[in-house]
């Protein structure tokens, strides 16, 4: 690692992280796409509660968790970062500060006036810090399977339905 790396990793962390509307974090099993805050040279995230994010295994305390990042008008990879884990707790000082920013970036919420509420009683606000950065990324594509899931497809298209459609092109 030259001094360069020293000085412009962290740099680099902190505005691909701030830029990109979501990224890759692996605890201990599969990586998840996550969408995220970057607050007080962090990333925050909300999860495991119902009507949020699934957040991957292994994000407890204590533990490391690698980020990957991508570029937010291209897609690809931009940088990489272990993290530290911190779980914050409710109502802390902490908790209160991510929770700030974190509700003024969650879309669609149900309950968006006692979203607050429900976070503290059901979900894991959850910071990770950077340790480090790697910017030699792999090579690989680093594709994988998804991940099991709930969500269906839609049902195959009923079988008069392109006769209902070509006989409504055919009225004038």
């Amino acid at each position: 690692m030259t001094a360069a790396d020293t000085l412009l990793g962290p740099a680099l962390v902190e505005e691909a992280t701030k830029k990109s509307g979501l990224v890759w974090v692996r605890g201990t099993g599969p990586a998840r796409a996550l969408w995220h805050v970057w607050h007080e040279g962090a990333a925050h995230f909300v999860g495991d509660g119902p009507g949020e994010q699934p957040l991957p295994a292994g994000l407890t305390d204590g533990a490391t968790a690698e980020v990957t990042v991508r570029s937010k008008d291209k897609g690809g990879r931009i940088v990489a970062w272990t993290a530290s884990v911190a779980q914050l707790a409710p109502h802390s000082d902490e908790w209160e500060a991510a929770v700030a920013e974190l509700r003024g970036k969650r879309l669609n919420a149900p309950d968006a006036e006692r979203m607050t509420e429900r976070w503290a009683r059901e979900c894991r606000i959850v910071r990770l810090t950077p340790l480090d950065s790697r910017t030699d990324l792999p090579v690989t594509s680093g594709a994988a399977a998804p991940l099991p899931t709930g969500a269906t497809t839609r049902l195959p298209v009923p079988a008069g339905l392109p006769r209902l459609l070509k006989r409504s092109l055919r009225k004038p």
